[in-house]
């Protein structure tokens, strides 16, 4: 088994007006060259967690930190208009703070951050700021949350 020491969460940068399932998520990681969908969980906007991929298989989704993180992405993180926002839902807030929990049971000593926060520290400052984030995934403040 992999030694996990990180959960990232992410968004699927995809408007919170129009669904976006998991076999859409899928099928775009594969037109992208993965074997599958690099995400190990996703939560669609009705709260359902859905598994894509083991826990026992690195993920796909942050450059650098793949091996020793598990991947939860969340259906949505753009408005209506694809600016991006924390569109989540009731449900899906819910269901995350459930399986992150979950997870923390089975590796108490992991931490849990947004893809943004693995961003560089392009001032060296020892804090990854707003301008540095290379995209804004997950589109809310994952050290703000009570997991």
């Amino acid at each position: 088994m992999r030694r996990i020491n990180l959960i990232v969460i992410h968004c699927s940068a995809t408007r919170a007006d129009r669904h976006y399932t998991e076999a859409q998520l899928t099928a775009d990681h594969l037109r992208r060259g993965f074997s599958e969908a690099g995400y190990h969980y996703y939560i669609r906007l009705n709260g359902d967690i859905k598994s894509l991929r083991s826990i026992e298989k690195p993920g796909a989704h942050a450059r650098g930190y793949n091996a020793n993180s598990i991947a939860i992405c969340y259906e949505g993180g753009l408005d209506c208009y694809g600016i991006p926002k924390d569109t989540r839902t009731e449900w899906q807030r819910h269901s995350l703070r459930v399986l992150v929990r979950a997870l923390k049971m089975d590796y108490p000593e992991v931490r849990v951050v947004g893809h943004r926060d693995l961003s560089p520290d392009v001032n060296e400052n020892g804090e990854v700021e707003p301008m540095e984030w290379t995209k804004a995934c997950p589109c809310f403040e994952v050290k703000g949350e009570r997991w």
